[in-house]
C-alpha cells in the first residue's frame, strides 16, 4: 500500500484531535474529488512499518490526546489496500484501547465484499458512496455529497 499523506494531529477528519492517514488508490474516480492525486495506487510513498509504528505511537501519546483514527484517500477499501489496512486496525484495536476509528470508501455498505466487511468490522464509522458534485453541500458533517452516509458500526 502507498499513502500520499499522515497527518499527526488533525481536527477536521473526524471529531475531535485525530490521527488521519490519506491512503493511495481509488477506482471511483469522482469528477470534482478534492483528492484526485491519490487516485493511483503507485502514487505516494509506500507505506513502511516505521509510518505505521509512528501512527501507533501517536495514538498513544499522553501530551497530545488523540480520540482516534481516521482513514480517507484514496479509498482505504480498495482491494489492494486491504492487506495493510487490516494490520494497521488490528494494532490500534490491541495497542490503542479506546480510540475510534473512521473511514471514508466510494464503496456503498451495500456493495462490499467479504474480504471489505471483515475491515468494517474492525472500525466505528464509516462514510460511504461517491462524492457526486451535482449533490455537493459544505453544511454537511463529515461528507460531501448528500447521497453518502454516515454509518456508526459500533
Amino acid at each position: 500500500m502507498n499513502y500520499h499523506a499522515y497527518y499527526p494531529i488533525d481536527v477536521v477528519n473526524g471529531p475531535g484531535t485525530r490521527c488521519t492517514l490519506f491512503v493511495s488508490g481509488c477506482v471511483h474516480q469522482c469528477r470534482g474529488c478534492y483528492n484526485q492525486s491519490t487516485w493511483r495506487l503507485d502514487s505516494g510513498l509506500p507505506f513502511t512499518q516505521e509510518i505505521e509504528d509512528r501512527i501507533v505511537a501517536d495514538l498513544q501519546d499522553q501530551q497530545i490526546p488523540r480520540q482516534g483514527l481516521s482513514l480517507s484517500g484514496g479509498d482505504p477499501l480498495h482491494p489492494q489496500n486491504l492487506a495493510a489496512i487490516n494490520r494497521l486496525l488490528e494494532r490500534v484495536a490491541h495497542e490503542c484501547p479506546g480510540k475510534d476509528v473512521w473511514l471514508w470508501t466510494g464503496y456503498r455498505l451495500s456493495e462490499l465484499n467479504a474480504c471489505q466487511r471483515n475491515t468494517i468490522a474492525r472500525i466505528n464509522v464509516m462514510i460511504d458512496g461517491k462524492f457526486i458534485q451535482q449533490l455537493h453541500d459544505p453544511s454537511l458533517h463529515w461528507r460531501g455529497s448528500s447521497n453518502q452516509i454516515v454509518w456508526h458500526l459500533r
